[in-house]
């Protein structure tokens, strides 16, 4: 078995064995609370420029298959395991992770101390890292790490987003036509509406606000995705002229940050994220209780709103906003993953709640 190294830019260093694909990797290192659901985690494209540490200690025992991929590659630039499974037993599976993860010059890293790690991450805050098959001195590694990008001011929906606009249909009788701007979405996003009998036309980030309404849209969904919200100012101009047109509007995750920024709130790095499927969430509506799926690494400033943009849930771990919605504008948000791929399902309602919006 080749050896690996993961370096932090602290120059931290944790020795392991190779998985995946050989070369070098580097990102933001982040992890992940979820004990299942790495194919979803993989190709969920808000991962783009993160190297992602799994928590719980054994990654891979159900293979992959053809079936649960959020989007049309993985993003992810590392992929790191206390003990990635050489055995793959599931009846959906059609191969090994890390086959998976050679397939798609993903370098992955198995046998470290994760729990030092994710540790140490707690401790410092997300920080750059870089993973090597091919360097054996981390000193050499670390020089690398530090030449690399920072998460901070780093636009990265662009880097993901699709090139055309395209349609996923309604799945029965049209009701409803969404446009969703593609940030990163996942397609278990486009299932849910569909279900509900929305038809979606999905389009590039940079699309304009102009663009959108001559679609003739219903309704407006505002994706997750990458990046740093702050870094997206011609973007969030657009969104302001889309909240005042009267559309309905819907955003999640960088979706519901950058509506935030519209309003003339402001956003702020969180120390390591919230990434796991096991976040409570208050709806402040309702007094009800949801524990949900998240994956991001800001947040907006409560106390950057303005007086007619109001809080509807909080993040019971932190007291971080978790969602908003407009006063007099039928504009809502929440800061995690309603569509569930992984995640539990209490958060379903949301796109029902869009979907009534629409319906008034």
């Amino acid at each position: 078995m080749a050896k690996a190294i993961l370096v932090l830019e602290d120059g931290r260093s944790f020795e392991g064995i190779s998985f995946g694909a050989d070369g070098e990797a580097f990102g933001e290192m982040v992890f992940n609370t979820s004990m299942s659901g790495y194919q979803e985690i993989l190709t969920d494209p808000s991962y783009a420029g993160q190297i992602v540490a799994m928590t719980y200690p054994l990654i891979g025992n159900y293979g992959v298959n053809e079936e649960d991929v959020e989007s049309r590659r993985p993003w992810v630039e590392g992929f790191v395991v206390r003990e990635a499974s050489r055995v793959a037993s599931n009846f959906r599976s059609t191969k090994s992770l890390q086959d998976y993860l050679k397939e798609n010059s993903i370098v992955g890293i198995e046998h470290i101390d994760t729990r030092a790690l994710v540790r140490h991450i707690r401790d410092k805050g997300a920080m750059r890292a870089g993973i090597s098959t091919v360097e054996t001195d981390p000193q050499a590694l670390l020089r690398r790490v530090l030449s690399s990008p920072e998460m901070a001011n780093r636009e990265l929906a662009s880097s993901v987003t699709v090139a055309s606009n395209y349609d996923y249909p309604a799945g029965d009788r049209e009701k409803y036509h969404i446009v969703a701007y593609d940030f990163g979405v996942k397609t278990n996003s486009l299932r849910e509406f569909s279900k509900l009998g929305c038809r979606i036309t999905v389009v590039p980030a940079e699309t304009t606000a102009e663009q959108v309404l001559a679609l003739e849209p219903d309704g407006i969904f505002l994706s997750n995705g990458p990046g740093d919200p702050a870094s997206m100012i011609n973007v969030v101009e657009e969104i302001k002229k889309l909240a005042t047109s009267q559309k309905p509007m819907f955003g999640i995750c960088l979706g519901h940050q950058l509506i935030g920024e519209a309003f003339g709130g402001t956003t702020y790095k969180l120390k390591f994220g919230h990434r796991g499927g096991n976040q409570p969430i208050k709806d402040l509506t309702t007094g009800k209780i949801e524990i949900t799926a998240h994956n991001h690494g800001f947040a907006v400033d409560v106390n950057s709103l303005p007086a007619d943009v109001e809080v509807t849930h909080i993040n019971l771990n932190d007291q971080t906003v978790a969602g908003l919605r407009h006063k007099s504008l039928p504009v809502f948000s929440v800061q995690y993953h309603p569509e569930s791929a992984p995640g539990p399902h209490d958060s379903e309602y949301l796109f029902e709640r869009f979907v009534d919006l629409m319906r008034k």
